[in-house]
């Protein structure tokens, strides 16, 4: 959702962009937008204005935020995330198999962080514009 906000941002290339018409683009509920919004807003991708030039738009350009950095601002949670539970009988695998997958895991994240990286912002506003036509009306 946060990738699709921030395309939609850049997409309108500077002019404010109300949680109403963000919402519209993701099918949400306005309110899940403005909080989305406050978190890429501390996240410095977003400025929010409230008065007569009423929305949001990007504080950076599109080429300068990728898809890593989204992912670190929006994901709370861990992707891969052990069991809480131990293993209520002796078993040697339920005992060991955390252990195990901590380092495939940690590996990964790493390897899914690296690869997102290498994805800007304006390289899917890109792909967009491609896919849709590079007329720059409503985006949704």
């Amino acid at each position: 959702m946060a990738v699709q906000v921030l395309t939609v941002l850049a997409y309108k290339a500077g002019e404010p962009v109300t949680s109403s018409l963000l919402a519209a683009s993701v099918n949400t509920n306005p309110v899940v937008i403005r909080r989305l919004l406050l978190v890429l807003q501390t996240a410095g991708f977003v400025e929010t204005r409230k008065g007569a030039s009423v929305g949001s738009r990007l504080r950076l350009p599109p080429q300068r935020i990728d898809l890593a950095q989204i992912y670190r601002a929006v994901e709370t949670s861990e992707p891969f995330k052990l069991p809480q539970r131990n293993p209520k009988n002796p078993c040697a695998v339920g005992h060991c198999i955390q252990a195990a997958l901590v380092q495939v895991f940690a590996a990964t994240e790493t390897a899914l962080e690296r690869e997102l990286a290498k994805t800007s912002l304006a390289h899917i506003l890109g792909l967009v514009e491609k896919s849709c036509g590079q007329n720059r009306k409503t985006p949704h």
